[in-house]
């Protein structure tokens, strides 16, 4: 955990920083835009007097600057326009239709130019009646590029940012993965020196003529502890499914439970008569059955009912269990899949993050809260695919 929180301290500190670049870098780009803006009606000022030369000098030095003048602007589009702002056919750097008699592109250039609020500068040909052309101009391509540059940074940053969060948390849950399944491995080594143990004593037992029918449930939970030694084995190995009438399966688990339960909990089930055969794992979906009965027993604290529904639809198995416990509220449900979140006292809230892995990786299944209300129960719903 302290591992964890150092690297999400570095990230944040790392995005921080990318982000702190990102600002400095818009705030000196806009300041480079402006300069050359600036820069560039400069020189558009500068085109429009030297087009004015060529129109009235008479004298070759002057022309020959002018047009020296003139020639070098390559770069920044400039449109000339009469007093009504109609084009009169004489701009530079656009690729616009020279064949083109309405000049209908330029216009739209103009208008765009227009909206943009780039005032054009104007030179009276004659006050009495009003004559002017109006020179229009746009941006160059270098400040476009530098103006729009900020807003590629700070995508290539955005970018940069979900990945290096992204990468995190998939190598957090990878790192978890690993623990859980370390765990249950672990719990299965350890569980088997007991069992073995266990094993030795039951025969003792039936040496000494002990009654059948307690050497017999006896050794049904020892059987059972073999099944979960079994199963913890069995996490983060691929199982071998095979085809299972989900009934028998169900009824199997409700009959192990109604004998190490209270009195006062009752256990019903509606299914159908003919049989429904699903691909899977017996052993790992017995053991989320049997994982939400209890969570359904500790939320009724002894006392209540659990029924299971087994249904068909659209070739898909559904069981269903409610029982008549607590219930959760939608901000405690919406987090009950969540690795580490228990609202008990004592636990390590993985149960049913492993009961939903099982279902969704090891199976082609679901596992999900059908229905929830405080003081009403919960419905759980296991979903597999119906095997013909």
């Amino acid at each position: 955990m302290l591992f964890r929180n150092i690297q999400l301290r570095w990230n944040l500190w790392a995005g921080l920083i990318a982000l702190v670049i990102v600002v400095a870098s818009s705030v000196y780009s806009h300041y480079l835009s402006k300069q050359i803006a600036d820069e560039e009606k400069s020189m558009v000022n500068t085109w429009v007097e030297a087009e004015q030369t060529i129109l009235k000098s008479t004298d070759t030095f002057n022309l020959n600057l002018a047009s020296k003048i003139t020639s070098e602007n390559t770069r920044i589009p400039i449109i000339e326009t009469n007093e009504l702002d109609e084009p009169t056919g004489n701009w530079i750097n656009l690729d616009s239709n020279k064949n083109d008699p309405t000049n209908a592109w330029l216009k739209n250039q103009v208008n765009s130019w227009k909206k943009s609020n780039r005032s054009p500068i104007v030179v009276v040909l004659s006050d009495s009646p009003y004559i002017a052309n109006k020179y229009y101009y746009g941006e160059s391509v270098i400040a476009r590029q530098i103006r729009w540059f900020p807003l590629i940074q700070l995508l290539v940053v955005s970018i940069f940012i979900a990945y290096l969060f992204s990468a995190q948390y998939y190598k957090y849950k990878n790192s978890q993965n690993q623990l859980w399944v370390g765990m249950a491995k672990e719990t299965a080594h350890q569980l088997g020196t007991p069992l073995t143990s266990l094993q030795g004593w039951m025969e003792i037992l039936k040496e000494k003529n002990i009654a059948d029918d307690i050497i017999l449930e006896i050794q049904k939970d020892v059987e059972r502890l073999q099944l979960v030694s079994d199963r913890f084995g069995k996490i983060g190995s691929q199982p071998q499914l095979e085809k299972t009438s989900i009934t028998d399966l169900t009824l199997r688990m409700i009959d192990y439970m109604k004998k190490r339960t209270s009195q006062h909990t009752l256990f019903s089930i509606q299914a159908p008569e003919e049989a429904l055969f699903a691909e899977t794992s017996p052993p790992l979906i017995e053991w989320v059955i049997e994982n939400i009965f209890k969570n359904a027993l500790d939320s009724m604290e002894g006392k209540g009912s659990i029924n299971v529904t087994i249904s068909e639809q659209n070739e898909l198995i559904h069981i269903d269990i409610k029982d008549t416990g607590k219930g959760m509220a939608p901000p405690i449900a919406s987090q009950i899949f969540r690795p580490g979140f228990t609202t008990k006292k004592r636990g390590w809230g993985i149960g049913l993050t492993l009961c939903k892995r099982i279902m969704e990786e090891y199976h082609p299944g679901k596992l999900q809260i059908l229905h929830t209300e405080p003081n009403k129960g919960t419905t759980f719903r296991l979903t597999l695919p119906e095997s013909k």
